[in-house]
């Protein structure tokens, strides 16, 4: 089978990530909340590190259910700082709680998650038929202003750049090349 360059490698978890989930269209609020806090506990590594602690982060953050994330209290932020199966860092530890009070508040302004975010891509996927990896963006304009938005409701880790590897991740832009299979 043919894949984009960064799924060649012989790891698995990055190839089933490439072909099962990456730039397929997701609209269930628990998953878009999970992909944006892997996208910005990735922040500065590789998404080989956070695939790695994927189910690491699951089960320290009750499977990203938001509503009990946004009640953790001092003792349990100390707890995740010491959990060796996700990124230790007191700031990326702390966004997830601050960005799970957002994420619900969010879902109380617009009915779901999902339809607040996809309107930056006007409610559907966006197919960016790349020949090659060295055209993708590390930004566009759509996560500019997802990026501005997300911020101004109290969002944190979630840069132009974060969110489009968030929009890439969530299926709202399919950048796989046009030589890849998984198109």
């Amino acid at each position: 089978m043919k894949r984009c360059d960064w799924a060649k490698s012989g790891d698995e978890l990055m190839r089933a990530y490439h072909d099962t989930e990456w730039g397929v269209p997701s609209h269930e609020d628990r998953h878009l909340f999970e992909m944006l806090t892997l996208e910005g506990a990735q922040a500065g590594l590789s998404w080989k590190i956070i695939l790695d602690k994927r189910q690491g982060y699951k089960k320290a953050f009750d499977n990203f259910n938001a509503k009990k994330i946004a009640k953790y209290s001092k003792v349990k932020i100390a707890a995740l700082l010491k959990n060796p199966k996700i990124v230790r860092n007191r700031l990326k530890v702390g966004s997830v709680v601050t960005n799970a009070v957002a994420f619900l508040e969010i879902q109380k302004e617009f009915g779901s998650f999902d339809k607040y975010i996809w309107q930056f891509t006007g409610g559907k996927a966006k197919n960016n038929k790349l020949k090659s990896m060295k055209q993708l963006p590390a930004s566009t304009p759509e996560s500019d202003n997802m990026s501005k938005d997300l911020k101004k409701r109290g969002f944190r880790f979630v840069g132009s750049t974060i969110c489009y590897s968030f929009m890439q991740a969530t299926g709202m832009v399919n950048d796989h090349i046009l030589t890849c299979d998984f198109k």
